[in-house]
C-alpha cells in the first residue's frame, strides 16, 4: 500500500469515527484542501500539492513532547538580545486544539504563565463555524499571549486566532510552531518562531 494509500484510508477511518475534516486536517497535519481530496478523489481534480508529517513517535511520548517544547522555548529566546529577556514573555499560553494543547501546557509550567485553549473554526460543524476560547481555562483580554500549535499548513488557523485575540483586547507577541511548511515570518503582524521548515519542491 503506498502512502498515499495510506492517507487516504487514515483519513475516511477518521472521517467514519466521527471527525469532522477540520480534524481530519489537524491530526493528519494537512490542509482542509487536501483532506477533501482525500476523502472525495474527485476525478478529474489532480491531488493538492502538500506535505504530510507523521510525528507520532514524539507527541506520543511524554518527555520528547517535553523537549520539543523546551526546544520552542530555547528558540524564541535565543532569537531575544539579552537585555529583552528580563521577564516573561506572555502572561498567558494559548494551545490550539488539539496538538497545541500539550506544547502550551508545558511552555506554560516553563514560564510560569496561564494556560488557555482557543477552538478554531474548522473544528466546529455548526451551520455558522467560529472559534472559540475555552471557557475552563484562563482569560486573554488585556494579556501579552504566546500561541502555540504543531504545524502551520495553510496558515488560516494561526491568522484566525491572531483576529481573535486582537478582537478581545489581548496582545499576540508571537506564534510558536515546530513546523511551518509555508515559510511564513510573521501572521497579522505576529512574529513566527518554528523549530522546522518544510519545503516541497518539485
Amino acid at each position: 500500500m503506498s502512502s498515499l494509500d495510506d492517507l487516504i484510508s487514515k483519513a475516511k477511518m477518521l472521517l467514519a469515527e466521527g471527525h469532522s475534516p477540520g480534524q481530519i486536517a489537524d491530526e493528519l497535519s494537512l490542509s482542509m484542501e487536501t483532506v477533501t481530496w482525500l476523502l472525495t478523489q474527485a476525478k478529474g481534480v489532480a491531488a493538492p500539492k502538500d506535505v504530510h508529517i507523521d510525528w507520532t513517535a514524539v507527541s506520543s511520548q511524554a518527555p520528547l513532547l517535553e523537549g520539543t517544547a523546551l526546544m520552542l522555548l530555547q528558540r524564541y529566546y535565543g532569537d531575544l538580545n539579552d537585555e529583552s529577556v528580563s521577564s516573561p514573555a506572555a502572561k498567558v499560553i494559548v494551545g490550539i486544539a488539539i496538538s497545541g494543547i500539550p506544547l502550551a501546557t508545558i511552555i506554560a509550567v516553563q514560564e510560569a504563565a496561564k494556560l488557555a485553549i482557543y477552538h478554531p473554526s474548522k473544528q466546529n460543524q455548526g451551520e455558522r463555524p467560529m472559534g472559540s476560547m475555552s471557557g475552563n481555562f484562563a482569560a486573554i483580554s488585556g494579556e501579552r499571549c504566546i500561541i502555540v500549535d504543531d504545524t502551520i499548513t495553510s496558515g488560516n488557523t494561526l491568522r484566525e486566532v491572531v483576529k481573535y485575540l486582537k478582537k478581545y483586547n489581548a496582545i499576540p507577541v508571537a506564534i510558536w510552531v515546530i513546523f511551518d511548511k509555508r515559510g511564513i515570518k510573521d501572521i497579522e503582524g505576529v512574529p513566527v518562531y518554528s523549530l522546522f521548515k518544510i519545503s516541497r519542491i518539485d
